[in-house]
C-alpha cells in the first residue's frame, strides 16, 4: 500500500515520528535533549497541542501528541521544533546542514483501543533498542513522569492528562502502581507491529469502526493498520 497523506484531527491522539536525515544523531550530549523539551513545553501551550507521551532517542523522536483547535498545529509545532533543534546544532557544530530526514510521520490513534499501548510503544523505544533494561532507567522520555519517579528533565507539571491513563486508578499513586504493571506485562503478538506500520504510514492505529469515525470527521478516504487485538485491560 502507498503511503497516506497525513490527516489531522482536534482532540484524537496522534503518533508523531520524526527522524534524523541519513539517521544521523540529533541528541549526543543532555544538552541537546534538554534544549528540545524546553522548546516543546514552551511551544505546545502557544499551539495548543497536548502532549501525552515522549521520547527521544539518539536519532529521532517519538510524541504522541492531540491538537486542541482545528487546522495544523503539530504541523506548526513540528516545524518550530524542527527548526530550532537545526539551528542549536548547526551552530555548535559550525556547520550549514539538513539535521533531519524530511516530514515527520503521523498516525491518529484510536483512544479507546489503541492509545494506552501507544503510549508503552513510545516509552519503551529504548527497551527495545537496547540502550536499558526498564524504561525508569532512560531519563530521556515520559516515562518516569507517568509513574511518579523524580526527575529533572521536564517534570510531572508540563505533562498532559491523557484520557486512559487517568482512568487507571482514583489516586496518582494507584494509576502509576497499574501503569507500570501494563508497561511490564507481555505485549499481544503483532501489536507492536502493527503501532509501528501505521505511523510509518501515515495511516490510522484503529479498526474499522475508528477508520470509519474518522473519514466522517474529515471527508478523507484513509486506511487502516491497526486490525487484531486491540491493548488489552492493564494488569491482565
Amino acid at each position: 500500500m502507498g503511503r497516506q497523506r497525513r490527516v489531522f484531527v482536534p482532540g484524537y491522539p496522534h503518533h508523531v515520528v520524526q527522524r534524523g536525515h541519513n539517521r544521523n544523531a540529533v541528541f549526543v550530549e543532555p544538552a541537546d535533549y534538554e534544549y528540545y523539551l524546553a522548546n516543546l513545553v514552551e511551544w505546545k501551550a502557544h499551539y495548543e497541542v497536548a502532549v501525552y507521551a515522549w521520547c527521544l532517542m539518539t536519532n529521532h523522536v517519538h510524541l504522541v501528541l492531540a491538537p486542541r483547535v482545528e487546522g495544523q498545529p503539530i504541523s506548526a509545532l513540528m516545524r518550530r521544533l524542527a527548526a530550532r533543534q537545526a539551528r542549536y546544532v548547526n551552530r555548535l557544530e559550525r556547520r550549514i546542514g539538513t539535521l533531519w530526514a524530511g516530514r515527520f510521520k503521523c498516525s491518529i490513534v484510536d483512544s479507546d483501543e489503541y492509545l494506552l499501548a501507544c503510549l508503552r510503544y513510545v516509552e519503551l523505544n529504548p527497551v527495545r533498542a537496547g540502550i536499558c533494561r526498564h524504561p525508569a532507567d532512560y531519563p530521556w522520555s515520559s516515562y518516569r513522569q507517568r509513574v511518579g519517579l523524580p526527575g529533572e528533565h521536564g517534570g510531572r507539571a508540563w505533562l498532559d492528562a491523557d484520557p486512559v491513563t487517568t482512568g487507571l486508578g482514583e489516586t496518582a499513586a494507584a494509576r502509576a502502581t497499574a501503569y507500570a504493571k501494563f508497561v511490564a506485562a507481555e505485549i499481544p503478538e503483532g501489536q507492536s507491529a502493527r503501532i509501528r506500520a501505521a505511523v510509518q504510514r501515515n495511516q490510522l492505529t484503529g479498526g474499522r469502526r475508528f477508520v470509519d469515525e474518522i473519514e466522517r470527521r474529515t471527508g478523507v478516504r484513509i486506511e487502516s493498520r491497526g486490525q487484531g487485538r486491540p491493548a488489552g485491560k492493564c494488569g491482565k
